[in-house]
């Protein structure tokens, strides 16, 4: 049922970087010759972040205490669904989060590679950010998904704890599938969903309109803010109006609507129709940046559709390793991810297909746990993007780097020449033994 409280809530997510000026044809068509990714490099990126910690002991394989290739190692059983693909994956062991204060959780930090925490604003732009801006253009540069217990979901439907545009400014992640797909496949709908959808464009138009007339007088400081405020109204029914433009591409994509989005029994249903709304957004072209926060970056979340009790701040006490509830949730990441790479290794994309163009980002915004100094933070990576990234191997690095040069060589891939990510002179003398990428992923 649409409701204006739902509604408004609803639209802090659409506040992002959405405004662009191509035609809505152009944005779903190939890059062009001057894009990075036309010669080379990844097209789009995931970064999917599970919260409570991410245990090194839970991904890397037993026996293995150095560096190796994973072509005769068993993967470990929590990511044991990612065996028939580890000649894509790259895990990755040492990096460190020390400067982002992690307990708990990093929040901004973990992507933004900065001092984070409950209730601290985003003190610079995030990773997935910056990338959504230098990859080849989309409609919606950068999608945002969280998932979390139904209750929660219901009640917040939208929230920010991971991802930001830049200081003070979050990004807000979806976490009502309904609405999600509302706002992506609204104008391709029929019945329920398309009468919701106008009813929704009608009242947005209007409170848009109604926004700036009222912000003219205002002054000049309250009028910087509201003009935020209006703008993202603007944005959102710019994209609305985008979409509706190439609804005969839509349709090729649009996920069946079934009860699990009305009446999900578990809210893992919801977890699987957010997943399935964030991998059409990709394989349709609408955008090239899907975060997806597991537990939406805090220390809450549920998966009782898993068989799972137990929920929230406790799951964050437990030991993973071993433990058969860590087992449970993270074999369900990793079939998250295969359900990833599986549809975009079905979509052509030039001479290959777009898994080939695709780079899978795995971490935590905890860490390796949920009560952590930050000493390591595991990583595993998906794919190789046309052989620019090292693939099918296990690398120990020696804690000395930081996240923040993990984000540097995304963006030298992505054709940024950049030698730091977030990172001052003077922090880097603390935390950072080298400059520049982190040569052990690139091919």
């Amino acid at each position: 049922m649409l409701n204006r409280r739902n509604m408004l809530q609803g639209m802090a997510a659409g506040a992002g970087a959405l405004g662009v000026s191509l035609l809505p044809q152009a944005l779903l068509a190939a890059p062009t010759s001057e894009s990075p990714a036309a010669n080379g490099g990844p097209k789009r990126i995931v970064f999917f972040l599970q919260n409570q910690g991410f245990d090194p002991a839970t991904c890397i394989p037993s026996g293995m205490k150095s560096s190796g290739s994973l072509a005769k190692a068993e993967l470990p059983e929590p990511i044991q669904p990612l065996e028939p693909y580890k000649e894509r994956l790259h895990i990755l062991s040492g990096l460190h989060g020390l400067h982002t204060s992690p307990s708990h959780s990093a929040f901004f930090g973990a992507l933004g590679g900065y001092r984070g925490g409950d209730g601290t604003p985003p003190s610079a732009a995030t990773i997935d950010y910056e990338l959504s801006k230098v990859l080849p253009q989309t409609l919606l540069p950068h999608l945002c998904i969280g998932m979390d217990s139904l209750e929660n979901m219901r009640s917040k439907p939208t929230i920010a704890t991971l991802s930001a545009s830049g200081v003070g400014q979050p990004i807000f992640m979806h976490s009502n599938p309904n609405h999600l797909y509302q706002m992506l496949y609204g104008g391709i709908s029929t019945g329920d969903i398309r009468q919701q959808h106008e009813a929704r464009s009608n009242e947005l138009n209007q409170i848009e309109a109604q926004a700036a007339a009222k912000g003219q007088s205002l002054p000049t400081g309250e009028e910087q803010r509201y003009g935020q405020y209006v703008q993202g109204f603007r944005d959102v029914n710019g994209l609305r109006d985008r979409l509706d433009t190439v609804a005969g591409h839509l349709r090729k994509f649009a996920p069946q609507v079934d009860e699990r989005y009305t009446k999900p029994e578990f809210e893992t249903d919801w977890h699987d129709c957010l997943l399935d709304l964030g991998i059409s957004a990709l394989a349709a072209g609408i955008t090239n940046t899907l975060t997806i926060g597991s537990g939406r970056g805090e220390i809450f979340g549920a998966w009782k559709g898993l068989g799972i009790e137990q929920q929230g701040h406790n799951l964050g006490h437990m030991e993973q390793p071993g433990n058969p509830i860590w087992i449970k949730i993270r074999q369900y990441n990793s079939r998250m991810l295969v359900r990833i790479m599986e549809t975009l290794e079905r979509v052509p994309e030039g001479s290959g297909t777009m898994m080939d163009n695709t780079l899978i980002v795995y971490t935590s915004n905890n860490a390796d746990k949920q009560h952590t100094s930050g000493a390591n933070w595991p990583v595993m990576l998906l794919g190789n993007c046309g052989g620019i990234f090292k693939t099918g191997c296990f690398t120990r690095l020696d804690g000395k780097r930081p996240i923040n040069a993990l984000y540097t060589t995304l963006l030298r891939a992505a054709g940024q020449n950049v030698d730091r990510f977030n990172m001052t002179e003077q922090l880097a003398r603390k935390f950072d033994d080298k400059t520049g990428p982190l040569q052990e992923v690139l091919a």
